[in-house]
């Protein structure tokens, strides 16, 4: 080696290690800055809540004869998830805008606060914004029954709409006056279960279906195997809907004193009714009586300030919105009073942990279950289930942890929302006692096994698999381009046997029945829950309030806190997320938003298909879940 290249070698590591340290301390110096800002940060929040009190309610000024405007926006849920920053970003990347979550605790507690809340005159409902699925009846007849509660303190409830939906129209029709734009529409169907059936396309794609189930009506498997609903399957499912629409045409009829039948008229026959009156959608819903009046947004304004009085500008009512009066409000206080622990179980049962309000993670509801045990300050626990089951595995897990609680002295309460069906039956079944909605939808004991193979595909397109293993089961390694091996299936079917004995075997033992009649009603059926208490698969028709009560009186509490299990987020950890939101968009997040919306759409579509068959983790690939409830 030459001098001059030795000199070039020499000089370009020293220039080289020079980069690399004057890296190393720029790296190191903005870790050092935002430590302190994150410290600052964290010191200003405490100070702040230090001075203002970190429980105590934001000071927001409410006017004298006001009306609480019940305008949520967003789709009625048991538990909200919480928000996570990049998800944010990325339906603001594609253009998309995804429908908030509005807890349905959080509207009954407002209600109720209005209620004897001396400076509201009375209750606004503008339900345009507000969604709710097929299955969230019960959630909605909760409400109603709020909105009742509401009228006894004698404060007028008026409805005002551009249209109803079937769900927004069960809470308008309990205002005392209903009024709806005169070019809007009231359309009532009823409720149905439909499906798409995908037998004949699988076998043209020649993809092989592998099913493995127990149950004569467990129908979650069906649009694979069959092109039509099965007969045991629209037994079944007309048996529930007919009591949800039931207790729909009696709620609507009653609180607007309708005649028995209008309703299911008004649905039969809306051809018949439209042409009494030229086809406007309006007039068949005034001369039916389910709306009092038909007037412009304009003249629905100037009905609010005749009913509840202007604004300081004149120009609108005097009034308070949801999310500015829920936010007025105190929190409940943990005083020193014995604690009821409240923990939910909302969304699929999956196994290991998740999110709440996303799923209902194994392991992240039997932690709470855990730290409610191990709080000597909780006498009792009332579990709320709002699922459609899931993973076998996951809901034994929790099953698990309510027996320890139960060996540990305290009592648990299962409080059934709309759905509580397959593994949200599981986890109930050994609760001290079960309460259900006359309209939760519950049962279908029942487990099912499900996944499809490509050889007969992959053949058409000249792809083989061959090889050889050591054992009769080694060609499982193949599985997906290859066949699934006879053995393999036979095994994976005695799994789901046993998993479906072990099931019945959960709910006689819990619920002290045979396990031939806990037999006799399985078989993966759906039921209703007024149906359900004469099966003695519940123990008791009533809300989450009943639940509660029923938890303190098993413990023998006369005064009692109700805690929720829930981590909640701090103040700090909500600013350092809406920071981080911030400096995201800062980096281009805006501009993405000019993405066409169809892509969007294409988006979401797959990131939904995708995460419904994320949901699917059980260890053993054993899933007590009714997808026909969903």
């Amino acid at each position: 080696m030459s001098e001059h290249e030795s000199h070039f070698t020499v000089w370009g590591f020293i220039k080289g290690f020079a980069k690399l340290v004057i890296g190393f301390l720029l790296v190191l110096q903005g870790l050092i800055g935002l430590i302190i800002l994150l410290l600052f940060v964290g010191v200003l929040v405490q100070v702040t809540n230090g001075i203002a009190g970190s429980n105590d309610p934001v000071s927001i000024s409410i006017p004298k004869d006001a009306a609480l405007v019940l305008d949520p926006n967003g789709v009625l849920v048991e538990i909200a998830e919480d928000i996570n920053p990049l998800d944010v970003l990325r339906e603001e990347a594609y253009g998309m805008s995804e429908p908030s979550q509005i807890e349905v605790h959080d509207v009954v507690k407002a209600i109720r606060a209005a209620k004897d809340d001396k400076r509201i005159k009375g209750l606004v409902l503008d339900l345009g914004a507000l969604g709710a699925s097929p299955s969230s009846a019960s959630k909605l007849h909760y409400l109603a029954d709020e909105i009742d509660a509401f009228k006894e303190s004698g404060k007028k409830v008026i409805a005002v709409g551009d249209y109803y939906s079937q769900d927004q129209y069960l809470l308008a029709s309990h205002a005392d006056e209903i009024y709806m734009n005169d070019y809007g529409n009231l359309l009532i169907y009823g409720y149905g279960s439909y499906g798409t059936y995908l037998k004949s396309f699988l076998e043209k794609l020649k993809i092989t279906t592998h099913v493995f189930r127990v149950g004569t009506f467990k129908s979650a498997v069906e649009p694979f195997i069959r092109d039509d609903m099965s007969p045991a399957a629209k037994e079944a499912n007309i048996a529930y809907l007919s009591v949800l629409w039931n207790k729909y045409t009696q709620s609507v009829e009653g609180a607007r004193g309708l005649a028995p039948g209008t309703v299911e008229d008004y649905a039969n026959n809306m051809g018949a009714i439209m042409k009494t009156v030229d086809g406007d959608f309006g007039k068949a819903a005034l001369e039916t009586g389910l709306v009092d009046g038909l007037m412009s947004r304009a003249d629905m304004n100037e009905k609010l300030m005749e009913a509840f009085g202007k604004s300081k500008d004149g120009k609108s009512f005097k009034k308070v919105g949801f999310k500015r009066y829920l936010t007025s409000l105190d929190d409940d206080d943990d005083t020193s009073a014995p604690n009821i622990a409240v923990i939910t179980a909302a969304g699929t049962i999956i196994d290991g942990e998740a999110p709440t309000g996303r799923a209902a993670g194994g392991d992240s509801i039997a932690a709470q279950l855990r730290k409610a045990r191990e709080d000597d300050k909780v006498k009792a626990v009332v579990l709320r289930i709002d699922s459609p089951g899931g993973s076998a595995f996951a809901a034994d897990i929790m099953r698990d942890e309510i027996l320890a609680l139960k060996a540990a002295g305290k009592p648990v309460v299962a409080s059934m929302g709309s759905l509580a069906a397959s593994g949200g039956y599981w986890i109930a079944a050994d609760a001290d006692e079960i309460w259900a909605a006359p309209t939760t939808i519950t049962g279908s004991i029942g487990i099912f096994g499900y996944f499809n193979t490509f050889e007969n595909a992959a053949a058409e397109l000249g792809v083989f698999v061959d090889g050889v293993g050591t054992t009769d089961l080694s060609p499982i390694l193949a599985t997906g381009i290859g066949p699934l091996p006879s053995s393999a299936a036979d095994i994976i079917q005695q799994s789901t046997e046993n998993g479906y004995d072990r099931f019945l075997t959960v709910v006689g033992n819990g619920r002290s029945l045979e396990k031939d009649y806990v037999d006799s009603i399985g078989q993966g059926r759906v039921w209703i829950g007024e149906r359900a208490i004469e099966l003695k698969l519940v123990d008791h028709l009533g809300d989450f309030d009943k639940a509660i009560e029923a938890a303190a009186k098993l413990a023998k509490l006369e005064k009692y806190d109700v805690v929720d299990m829930k981590e909640k987020r701090t103040t700090f950890e909500i600013f350092m997320g809406n920071l981080s939101t911030t400096a995201l968009k800062a980096l281009g997040g805006d501009e993405a938003k000019r993405n066409d919306s169809a892509v969007a759409k294409l988006v979401r579509a797959a990131e939904e298909k995708a995460e419904f068959f994320e949901e699917f983790n059980d260890p053993n690939a054993a899933y007590a879940r009714c997808l026909a409830c969903e």
